[in-house]
């Protein structure tokens, strides 16, 4: 048996399926980088290389984002320093100059990966440090100094908002030794990164890195 529709109700869904395809070109397929309101050129899909937290499902998005925007900074260091750095909103001091100098002329440096066990160690002093309200890296528990797995590591105060604690620690205002930005730059391969509450500062975020 077949059916024959009445021509006005087929030309309201000729419309329809019009007006659908035409929605479904126009939706997007350039990605979006968490660095895009500071160049498009962030977009390029070669980037997408950087987003290696992706599938981290132990990390929280914003620690991810931390992992990307730090390899996007490590993968084209004279274009992280002519759109982000120049266009940050930070004290044009002494720190943030050696930064921008030491950018420009940076090679590319090779890819984190995120690791659980450096993730599970830098979650358990995260949130010991915050809960207790201290700074700096000493594990004043059993529990974290079983869960030590770094080489290298760094700890913001202060911030939550990923670029917020790359672009302080890249340019580590007041450490004359600058040993946050070259954790942060050197030829590690594995990162962990926790952000959490602290009770003095508000947010505390620890990265660990591992060869």
């Amino acid at each position: 048996m077949k059916f024959l529709l009445p021509p006005s109700l087929l030309a309201c869904l000729l419309v329809l399926v019009s007006f659908a395809e035409r929605r479904a070109v126009s939706i997007p397929t350039t990605p979006v980088s968490p660095l895009a309101s500071y160049s498009t050129a962030w977009n390029d899909v070669k980037y997408l290389k950087c987003n290696t937290a992706a599938s981290a499902n132990y990390m929280s998005t914003a620690e991810k984002e931390v992992i990307y925007i730090l390899n996007l900074a490590r993968t084209n260091p004279a274009l992280f320093a002519n759109t982000v750095i120049k266009k940050y909103p930070a004290g044009r001091s002494h720190y943030y100059s050696s930064l921008l100098d030491t950018m420009l002329v940076l090679k590319q440096v090779k890819l984190l990966y995120p690791d659980s066990l450096c993730f599970a160690g830098a979650l358990c002093h995260a949130q010991n440090s915050g809960k207790e309200g201290y700074v700096g890296h000493t594990r004043s528990t059993e529990e974290c100094r079983s869960k030590w797995y770094y080489n290298g590591e760094c700890c913001d105060y202060g911030h939550n908002r990923p670029l917020d604690i790359i672009m302080s620690l890249l340019i580590d205002e007041g450490v004359e030794s600058l040993g946050h930005r070259k954790i942060c730059l050197a030829g590690y391969k594995k990162i962990g990164v926790s952000i959490q509450p602290h009770t003095t500062y508000g947010h505390a975020a620890v990265l660990d890195f591992h060869y």
